[in-house]
């Protein structure tokens, strides 16, 4: 499958849009980053948060950096077939890093369907 960096954006952006205004109004200090190519030591990896879930947050925390999650174009495109496929695990991806942002893991975001 292939899509332009700026289409591909655009379906994060709409992503981000479909998180219910009540859970995206507790989501503090992250930023979401698409990225061409996931790490080295990882090259099927669809997306990642990096960062410290609010549950591990200690009350201090507000002078520190924004947590990044990312998504991986490359990956993504790789792994669909079509473009309602991507559409899909771009959504998917996108609520599963979110997810880690509120301190879900990947046993109970499996048990959700979105691992």
């Amino acid at each position: 499958m292939d899509l332009d960096r700026e289409a591909f954006e655009a379906l994060v952006d709409r992503a981000l849009d479909e998180i219910p205004d009540e859970i995206a109004a507790l989501i503090r200090n992250v930023v979401v980053l698409v990225e061409d190519e996931a790490p080295p030591d990882d090259p099927d990896l669809l997306g990642l948060y990096d960062g410290v879930a609010l549950t591990e947050r200690e009350s201090n925390f507000a002078a520190q950096l924004p947590d990044r999650i990312f998504l991986f174009r490359e990956p993504l495109l790789d792994f669909c077939d079509t473009l309602e496929q991507l559409e899909d695990e771009v959504r998917i991806t996108v609520v599963h890093e979110v997810a880690h942002h509120f301190g879900i893991d990947d046993t109970r975001l499996h048990d959700l369907g979105y691992a």
